[in-house]
Formats: C-alpha cells, structure tokens, sequence
C-alpha cells in the first residue's frame, strides 16, 4: 500500500475517512484537471466543440478507441452513457419481451435495476424470476446450480451483475453465460464495480450486453460509463432519446460516420461529453503506478479488516475470497438499526461507509482504495467495536 502521498492525489475531504469508494468513486486530481480543461474548451468554443466533424465526435471515437482497448472489445460495439444503469435500461426497455416471458436474476441485484426489471416486466407481461443464492459462497457450483435450476423454457433473459452492490461479491458469470447461450437466453450484465477493478475481457466473457462504470474503479470523472453489446444484437436496441443519431435502418452505417449503433447511442443533441473525453487520462493515471501492486495490496488490505471485523462482530463472513470483490467487501452486523449505526460513524468518528439492510440484515460494505491506509482501518475497527458495545449495553 503506498501510503501518504496517494491520497494527496485526491480532492477528497482530509477530515473524513473515506471508506466507500464504491458508491461512486473518487476522482484523482490530475483526472479531474483534465475533465475541466474539456469543459472549458466546450465553453470557449461551443460551435466548433460540438460540431461533429471539427470536434467532438473524433474525440468520442478515440476515446471509445482506448476505452474498447482495456475492456476487450471493438470500438464499434461500446458506446458511451452517463451510468451503468442507463445503459442497462437501454438494454431492458429495447428487448421484445412478451407476456409470460421470463427474466431470470438473483436475490443480490442493485435496487434501481430491480425496479427497471420490475417497470419492464410491468409493460410487457413479463415476470421477473428471482434464484435465491446459498450463503456462505465457496463453490462456483453453488451460483451455477441454482440459477440452472430456476431456468425454464419461458426464460428469455439472464440478468446478473459481475460484482454485486449490497454483497460485494463477484460471480463467476462464464459458466452461466455458455449455458445461457446454448438455451437461446440473452444474458445481460450489470458489470457497474468491475471495470478498474477486476481484469474485464468482453469479447472472452461473451456476454450478449454488458454496462460498466467508468467513475467507480477506473477513477474517471462522474457520468462516465458504456453500453457493450454483441454485434448481432445491436440494432435491436434503441436509446432512450431518440435525437439525430438514429434512423429507421439500423443495419445501415449511422448518419455521423459511425456505426447505427453507436450513432443513435452518443449523437442525442447538445450534453457535456467530458467525463467520457476523460477515460483515457484515467486509464494513463493508473499505468503511471504499479497498478497491479496497488490493488492487490488494498484487497489484502480489505479482506484483512473484514476478517477483524467478522471477528468482532461474531458474524461467519459471506463469501470465501475468491468469490468476494478484491477491493470491496460486506460484512454483516449484529445490529438491528442501520440508520443510527451509519449516522453515528459519521457523526462521532468522521467515517464515510455504506450500511446496507439486505434481507433482514445489516451489512457495514468496505471499500479500500488506493488513498486508504491502516490507519484508517484501524479507525473503522475501533468505532465499529465501541458502537457495537453501546448496543449490547442499551
């Protein structure tokens, strides 16, 4: 863990212990710099900014070409969004489901994606089928065997994320794919925690669709993210804005140079692209460092303070490593009210950390990046064993 001088490298708060950089990331300086000198370029010169041949739609390109580059994939099949979930919803409310559909996920989903399923299932008749998955995660057979078990032949779409938010834990999702594929099922993933944080090849995984973050891990700027999605299905997808860059032939090549699909997706009228702009100064960020190092030692890191705070908290840990994020993990607590557990480590103790009710219980979720020290750890340890004391004596 380098200590010191990374977290001087970030705008963050000096007064607060920032523990949860998974909700939406943090920028680093050098990052976020260059995020503005494209918006200021914007307002110096709007016309010639926006103006598709003269500006930013050759930036747009390259910067989809280095993005396509670290995620494994071709240029032309990613297309930049302001967030996962808008990405995913462009997937949800373009496929031709029908009533009695079936869209098989996992009891482990992001809210606002259950609701987007829930809302599709809603308008076309379809339901939303949920597989419950066994704790504690060990085996790989476990996740395989059970979302088997819950497909049918009514099962139309796999919906599953790479690593969960209220969880952290990561699927192994190859396996799952290849049976989905040979079932005739769409698989579509929710991957908002993995890019810059786990080795993501898309063309390897062989996910049909797949959105990720780009603000989270990967420490570019806010609204920053991309919609992947396999050539052979991509013209059955529409944005949610239909502006200039669609058209009725989506076979055809798309009106500003591009492909239909990355036209309609990224050509939708006058928005600020910088955060998009910005990936590549994100990505040359993290290769000026042993990146590699960096975050094997966070994980080393974020497993060790799991394991102490398990300890503590007298509660069996969720998920062995291998199927739990490096860098983010979820514990759960003997506790009953999340809201005062989270307030009070702010307030007293100046600790930034989601607790998540999931289920019934009560999960503190720990996210370690590079800025993070033990000292910090040391901190959450030391206001979780008081807090957990003052419950016991209440």
């Amino acid at each position: 863990m380098i200590e010191g001088n990374m977290r001087e490298q970030f705008l963050l708060d000096p007064e607060t212990v920032f523990l949860n950089h998974g909700s939406f990331g943090a920028c680093p300086i050098r990052v976020f710099e260059r995020y503005q000198a494209w918006q200021r370029q914007l307002e110096r010169q709007p016309v010639a900014f926006l103006d598709f041949e003269r500006g930013y739609g050759r930036w747009l390109a390259d910067a989809r070409k280095v993005l396509a580059e670290e995620m494994g994939a071709h240029p032309d099949d990613i297309v930049g969004c302001i967030n996962a979930t808008q990405g995913l919803n462009v997937v949800a409310q373009s496929l031709p489901l029908q009533a009695g559909d079936e869209i098989l996920t996992t009891d482990h989903e992001y809210a606002a994606l259950e609701k987007t399923w829930e809302y599709v299932a809603r308008q076309s008749g379809a339901r939303v089928v949920l597989a419950e998955l066994p704790l504690p995660l060990t085996d790989e057979e476990q996740i395989v065997q059970a979302m088997i078990a819950a497909m049918t032949d009514r099962t139309r779409v796999l919906f599953i994320s790479h690593i969960t938010s209220p969880t952290a834990l990561l699927f192994p999702l190859h396996r799952l794919i290849g049976e989905a594929r040979q079932r005739g099922i769409l698989t579509v993933i929710d991957g908002a925690h993995a890019p810059g944080h786990i080795p993501v090849d898309l063309d390897a995984l062989g996910a049909d669709f797949y959105a990720g973050n780009c603000h989270k891990w990967m420490m570019a700027p806010k609204g920053a993210a991309f919609l992947h999605a396999r050539k052979e299905h991509q013209q059955m997808l529409n944005p949610l804005i239909i502006s200039h860059g669609w058209q009725v032939d989506r076979t055809a090549a798309g009106p500003f140079g591009g492909t239909a699909f990355v036209d309609a997706m990224e050509m939708q009228g006058t928005r600020d692209p910088s955060a998009w702009l910005t990936i590549p100064e994100a990505l040359e960020f993290r290769r000026q460092y042993d990146w590699d190092a960096i975050a094997k030692a966070c994980a080393d890191l974020a497993q060790e303070t799991a394991h102490r705070l398990s300890s503590l908290a007298g509660m069996e840990l969720i998920a062995s490593r291998e199927f739990t994020a490096p860098q983010m993990v979820s514990v759960q607590l003997p506790v009953t009210n999340h809201e005062w557990l989270k307030n009070e480590l702010h307030d007293r103790y100046k600790i930034e950390i989601p607790l998540v009710l999931w289920k019934g219980g009560v999960y503190l979720r720990l996210s370690v990046q590079c800025y993070n020290t033990r000292r910090d750890m040391d901190l959450l340890v030391d206001a979780v064993s008081d807090l957990l004391a003052h419950c016991e004596a209440a």
